[in-house]
């Protein structure tokens, strides 16, 4: 399509003229030759030093070694400043060290903030105090928290001994000593390398607990005292444990209580729905029961109503019972209540062994057979003795072969009854 284009557009695609050659000015590196190539430090050897005219090698000092040195001259410097301060060390000749030495008071570890009026007001209760001085630093004038107390009587200043040391001033307990330093020969300062006595030697791992007074009491009511309450805290704090204990074990009593009862009322629930259950059912057997018995009593009254049984009954004869007691009416002794037992009894059977069922339908076959034998006998002897009342119970004639034929028929499936000659069922086993 370019070539359409109309000569001036068609030279604004024209290419450019190509670059002109133009020859390097000096070689590249690979192109350059080394006119004298590299070899080894053999032709300098002769150039070295002997070693045994190098110097010995110098050894930096380490971190440790540096700390180790300057600690080092510290402690000799501070040994050098307190041997030339003792040697001008003089406490009988101070200018600040004024009155009586035997009547001044020590003051230490006292709250920067306290005044002078304040220890006036604290260490007045001991006696009259004739002055306070306390001690600033000379660079700063800032209190250096100790302060010394004249008194105006020796026995204050030892009541105040005794009693002050351990005083809570402002917050901090001080510490209260005598002045050695122009009372005790050889005592030195801290500062000069000693310290407030043979009781105040310096930590806690080296100090007493209490200086050597000689009333020591009340700080022993105080430890007493301290012990005491730290005794009771650690009491109440175990009260509280146990009281604690005791709320998580009667809560987890009470849940399980509860979780017991709920538990024993579900059973009772159960129990006497299935009270309830057995109830029924055996209420139900018992209608049942009770129906059967209906049933057997109103056919037993009509098998019987038109035979021989009522002529006797009626004209004032022999009574009827000339058959087996067991099946003569439902009043008499073995009667259909007689029945209901023996079903009871042979249902309670059926859930035993065959064997156990077997042993007990014998039993009852003999019993059967003894009851049958005591029907004949009595059969016959009403049969001979009451002839007049013209009873026709269908055994008249009979002897012992009828009594034979009874208990041949009884074997089967069911007895001939001597009342009326019919062959009725024997009990359901």
């Amino acid at each position: 399509m370019t070539q359409f284009l109309p000569p001036n557009l068609l030279a604004l695609f024209a290419p450019r003229d190509p670059i002109p050659y133009l020859p390097p000015l000096e070689k590249l590196p690979h192109e350059k030759h080394h006119n004298q190539p590299y070899c080894g430090i053999a032709p300098y050897i002769r150039e070295f030093e002997d070693p045994r005219d190098a110097p010995p090698p110098t050894r930096a000092e380490t971190r440790e070694e540096r700390m180790e040195r300057k600690r080092r001259e510290k402690i000799e410097r501070r040994q050098q400043e307190v041997e030339t301060e003792l040697k001008m060390w003089d406490p009988h000749n101070d200018p600040n060290a004024q009155g009586d030495a035997f009547k001044t008071l020590f003051v230490a570890r006292v709250n920067y903030d306290t005044t002078e009026s304040k220890l006036r007001r604290e260490f007045e209760v001991y006696g009259p105090i004739k002055r306070i001085h306390m001690v600033y630093s000379k660079r700063s004038g800032k209190p250096r928290g100790y302060a010394f107390i004249e008194y105006e009587h020796e026995r204050d200043m030892h009541s105040a001994y005794k009693h002050a040391d351990g005083k809570k001033i402002d917050g901090r307990r001080v510490l209260v000593d005598v002045e050695r330093g122009r009372t005790v020969k050889g005592w030195r300062p801290r500062r000069l390398g000693g310290g407030l006595g043979g009781t105040r030697r310096g930590g806690a791992d080296v100090n007493i607990r209490h200086s050597g007074r000689d009333d020591t009491s009340r700080y022993d009511e105080r430890d007493r005292d301290r012990d005491r309450e730290r005794e009771r805290r650690e009491r109440s704090r175990e009260r509280d444990k146990e009281r604690e204990r005791r709320r998580s074990r009667s809560r987890d009593r009470r849940r399980r209580s509860r979780s017991r009862d709920k538990e024993e009322r579900r059973r009772s629930r159960e129990r006497s729905k299935d009270k309830d259950r057995e109830r029924k059912r055996r209420s139900s057997r018992s209608r049942e029961r009770a129906r059967r018995e209906r049933e057997r009593k109103e056919e037993l009254r009509g098998g019987g109503g038109g035979g021989d049984m009522a002529e006797p009954s009626e004209a004032g004869d022999a009574p009827p019972d000339d058959g087996p007691p067991g099946e003569l009416g439902p009043d008499g002794p073995d009667g259909p209540e007689e029945k209901g037992r023996d079903r009871d009894r042979e249902r309670r059977r059926s859930h035993r062994s065959e064997r156990e069922r077997r042993r007990d339908r014998d039993r009852d076959r003999d019993r059967e057979h003894k009851r049958g034998e005591r029907g004949g006998e009595r059969g016959r002897d009403e049969a001979r003795g009451g002839g007049g009342g013209g009873q026709d119970n269908g055994l008249e004639g009979l002897g012992n072969d009828g009594r034979d034929m009874y208990m041949e028929s009884e074997g089967g499936d069911g007895y001939l009854a001597p009342e009326n000659g019919y062959l009725m069922e024997a009990a359901p086993e």
